[in-house]
């Protein structure tokens, strides 16, 4: 590299911008290195709990999204010293669009518990069928996103255009944001219809007029779990919202190019989202094991596992 070239490498660097990146820009190497440090250890943490609590589930959920991240922004890191190279591009982009949708199960399962413990009554699906429901959808969402990832990915590495695959992920993410928005609905009708005892069907034992509740009350640490689950299923929602506009916007647009809205919105929020988990444990908050050591909530974590691969 001459020397002409060496200065405009650096002034490029300096105003993080750069032509001869697919992003546009060069990756900033602390920003990569923070993100980096920060998914790492919640995800040790995470694994740490699991393990403390016997809420093994959490290993193929939530653990496995804090390793796509790492790799994701490792992949990024390795960007900023090489940021024409194609590999670390097609690395990044394919792990951090798959990386949050195990975390999304995550408080599927979760909140499939607190129906179970406030009345089933107030839910218009079982917990049992909430969970497959919903963790169904988002087995569909990360595979179409990996497809579609792995497409575009590819194309981007032999210089065809990537907005097929692309185009193909944005399939997956508008897919997941839709599913967001039908589980947040169905999660307010279910918080509204408790607070006001209004259920959808008497609970077992319950006669026409005593209108008793057959769950437990809403403690400090349901109360708690909840509030950390609508944190985290917000910061969830806010990411998907962006991913959604920047694909839709191209491979060469404004937002998919401007790097502080993905430190913010896809970065910021998902570790926002895991280490709200990680101080609001289920495990500290509905009790060791939490009711979901059983063979359905398994065959689900089973599932996103086996569909991250």
């Amino acid at each position: 590299m001459s020397a002409s070239n060496d200065i405009a490498f650096i002034v490029a660097r300096a105003h993080h911008n750069f032509h001869g990146s697919p992003y546009h820009y060069i990756p900033t190497e602390g920003v990569a290195i923070t993100f980096i440090t920060l998914y790492a250890l919640s995800t040790l943490i995470h694994a740490g709990q699991a393990v403390f609590y016997r809420m093994w589930w959490l290993l193929p959920t939530v653990c496995l999204c804090g390793v796509l991240e790492v790799i994701g922004w490792s992949a990024r890191l390795w960007s900023s010293f090489s940021p024409s190279l194609s590999t670390p591009f097609e690395m990044q982009i394919t792990a951090t669009i798959l990386g949050p949708t195990p975390l999304l199960a995550a408080n599927f399962v979760i909140f499939g518990v607190i129906i179970q413990r406030l009345g089933t009554q107030y839910s218009r699906l079982s917990p049992k069928w909430y969970t497959i429901l919903f963790c169904t959808c988002d087995v569909i969402s990360l595979v179409v996103q990996a497809v579609g990832g792995g497409k575009a990915a590819v194309a981007s590495g032999n210089g065809l255009n990537p907005t097929p695959g692309g185009n193909i992920m944005l399939g997956g993410i508008s897919f997941q944001l839709f599913t967001i928005t039908i589980y947040a609905m169905c999660a307010s009708e279910f918080y509204v219809r408790y607070s006001r005892n209004w259920p959808i069907r008497r609970a077992s034992g319950e006669t026409k007029d005593e209108g008793l509740r057959d769950g437990e009350p809403m403690g400090g640490k349901i109360s708690l779990m909840s509030a950390a689950l609508l944190f985290s299923t917000t910061c969830l929602f806010i990411r998907a919202v962006y991913r959604t506009i920047e694909l839709s916007n191209g491979w060469n647009g404004r937002i998919i190019s401007t790097q502080v809205l993905f430190n913010v919105l896809d970065g910021g929020m998902v570790t926002l989202a895991m280490y709200t988990i990680n101080f609001a444990h289920p495990g500290l908050l509905l009790g060791h094991g939490s009711g979901l050591t059983n063979k359905s909530a398994a065959d689900i974590s089973e599932k996103e596992a086996i569909a991250a691969e």
